[in-house]
């Protein structure tokens, strides 16, 4: 197998020059039409003044039928090719890290009151989101945002990482998944079409049946009057369906407007439930999903073309030349019947087809970040406990490195929070490293737990929760201060800490909001508790005072640092994590290279 990027090169260079033919097809075909359009005008006006027959007209007229069918397959062909070129070049941006600002940011699943979404970046631009996300439906943006803000217990994660581990070399079907899914984006309301497929019926079931047989009687009684000139069985006939439909009228009217919506988010769906369909897998999980679409009585796409065929059927309705028909038929009826037949039938399954092609989109996704970036491994996962007992918490990374930063800038390091280590005590001048060395704890705490594969050269991790205070502000609205946000998070992660699964914290500059004094002691008995309670987690501070904490706290606290060198007039950081509470400080230093008159 080739790199990730030279297969992506190769597809790209392949796809934009299918493009550029297929333009220059595009243009000849639209100037062929033109001129067969041309032609049949002249003809017609000559035929119109008897100098040529109509006949004369059939060459034309055929020529045009024809190129109107190879033009619109050629607009297909060349609308296919240009998602293709899309996909390829923001997977190579991904790739070549310059993929921020390129994909969806997933800014409608933002919480800033979740413990670590914001804290770690999992939404925005340039977030773990836009990095991961391929889904086109609304569904599979769903998804994939939840399995970022919940992380899975170990069966699920196992049962992921090997459906990814399936998806992973699929490079033809993620090809597929992004044309098909393309007609899903933006039009795919997940939660009004499950709430209208799982509505209860509207229409009771023998209704449709007493429709089909009054309009089938008006039918005969026209045919009748048409032969004998007696009008009266045919009067009584339309009598008696008005008489059925008018009580039926507003609910019908209901039925019809209130299955537009829906039924246009089910048909954009529609090209990804049939290449899905086509599909056959081996992981257990990808299989199960399949079947929720190809089972019932009927597949997903047969089902979604019959509800597409009733809302065109609706539509005729609109119609000026057919309104009159369908008046006569009971169309608008007849088609809201159908419709809530439907439902009835197919609307328990929605849900599933939904939730399947969501889930397929993140696992792809998923798939996709495992191709582009083969050096990050799947994490071990360790079991739970099979005693209902708690299981220790872990985190026990190897060359450990932040997934957002690009790789030819990035620092890795070793992080350690096993045995009778719970927590590191993180020391060093702004700007050193400590809260990225925080957001890459936990940001592949995240990966791991979702079944992705992390930026590591190694990672045993247990199940955990995080929580985090990386992002912590004051909120004018909500008459709260900074320090006041923060202890109400600390609180909101001491009561995680209680639950049965251990807690990893992530707590930037604890309690710098305060004074020193209560600073120390504040800090000193929250730390303590959260050990007492099984979690373990990292704290930074550039207080040199706060480092003491670890001697009060035993063997369970670790000192660890970020060093910096003050260099003519220029500060540089190695970014590396180094043993021990950090030795001086350069803050003094740093404000006289601005400008600033201190003193020693």
């Amino acid at each position: 197998m080739q790199p990730p990027a030279a297969d992506y090169h190769t597809r790209l260079q392949r796809y934009r020059s299918d493009h550029e033919a297929l333009e220059r097809i595009d243009a000849r075909l639209a100037g062929a039409r033109l001129v067969a359009f041309g032609v049949a005008l002249v003809l017609a006006f000559l035929a119109a003044r008897s100098v040529v027959t109509a006949w004369w007209l059939a060459a034309p007229v055929t020529a045009f039928l024809i190129l109107a069918v190879w033009h619109d397959r050629v607009i297909r062909q060349k609308q296919r090719a240009a998602a293709l070129v899309e996909f390829y070049e923001r997977g190579l941006a991904r790739i070549e890290d310059r993929w921020a600002g390129t994909g969806s940011t997933g800014d409608a699943f933002r919480d800033d009151h979740h413990p670590y979404a914001t804290d770690l970046d999992l939404f925005g631009r340039a977030s773990l989101f836009e990095l991961l996300c391929l889904a086109r439906s609304g569904g599979g943006e769903a998804a994939l945002a939840g399995w970022l803000k919940e992380p899975a217990d170990p069966p699920e994660i196992a049962a992921r990482q090997q459906a990814v581990r399936e998806l992973t070399p699929a490079l033809d079907f993620r090809e597929d998944l992004a044309v098909a899914g393309a007609a899903a984006r933006g039009h795919t309301d997940v939660t009004t079409l499950v709430h209208w497929a799982t509505e209860p019926p509207v229409f009771r079931s023998h209704l449709r049946a007493i429709a089909a047989s009054l309009t089938t009687l008006t039918l005969v009684a026209l045919v009748w009057m048409l032969r004998t000139d007696e009008a009266t069985p045919f009067l009584l006939a339309l009598g008696t369906q008005a008489a059925f439909a008018f009580p039926l009228e507003r609910r019908a009217r209901t039925v019809l407007h209130g299955a537009d919506g829906p039924a246009r988010s089910l048909v954009a769906l529609a090209p990804t439930l049939a290449r899905l369909e086509r599909e056959r897998f081996a992981a257990p999980r990808l299989s199960a999903l399949s079947g929720r679409i190809t089972g019932g009585r009927e597949p997903a796409t047969a089902a979604v073309s019959h509800l597409r065929r009733l809302v065109e059927r609706h539509d005729w309705q609109h119609n000026p030349f057919f309104a009159p028909i369908g008046l006569l038929l009971l169309w608008g009826t007849h088609v809201a019947l159908a419709l809530d037949v439907w439902r009835r039938t197919h609307g328990p399954r929605v849900a599933g087809w939904v939730d399947a092609v969501g889930e397929f989109e993140a696992l792809s996704s998923l798939a996709a970040y495992a191709f582009e970036h083969p050096a990050d491994p799947f994490p071990v996962i360790l079991a739970s406990a099979t005693d209902g007992a708690r299981t220790p918490a872990c985190f026990d990374a190897e060359a450990l490195g932040h997934p957002l930063l690009p790789a030819a800038s990035m620092v890795r390091n070793d992080v350690r929070l096993v045995g009778g280590t719970r927590l590191l005590l993180v020391s060093g001048s702004n700007m050193s490293g400590k809260s990225t060395l925080l957001r890459s704890v936990g940001i592949n705490a995240v990966l791991a737990q979702m079944g992705a594969p992390v930026r590591a050269a190694a990672l045993r991790v247990s199940p955990l929760r995080v929580g985090a205070t990386l992002r912590i502000q004051d909120s004018l609205q909500e008459g709260r201060s900074r320090f006041y946000a923060e202890i109400t998070r600390v609180r909101e992660l001491a009561d995680l800490a209680r639950g049965d699964v251990p807690l990893l914290f992530l707590l930037d500059e604890l309690f710098h909001g305060t004074n020193s004094h209560d600073r120390q002691a504040g800090a000193a008995g929250v730390l303590r508790s959260l050990i007492d309670r099984g979690a373990i987690g990292l704290v930074t501070t550039h207080d040199l005072a706060l480092t003491s904490m670890a001697g009060a706290l035993g063997t369970a606290a670790v000192n660890v640092h970020f060093e910096d060198v003050f260099e003519d007039g220029e500060i540089h950081f190695d970014y590396r994590m180094k043993p021990g509470p950090v030795a001086r400080s350069n803050a003094l230093a740093l404000m006289r290279a601005v400008g600033l008159d201190v003193e020693d």
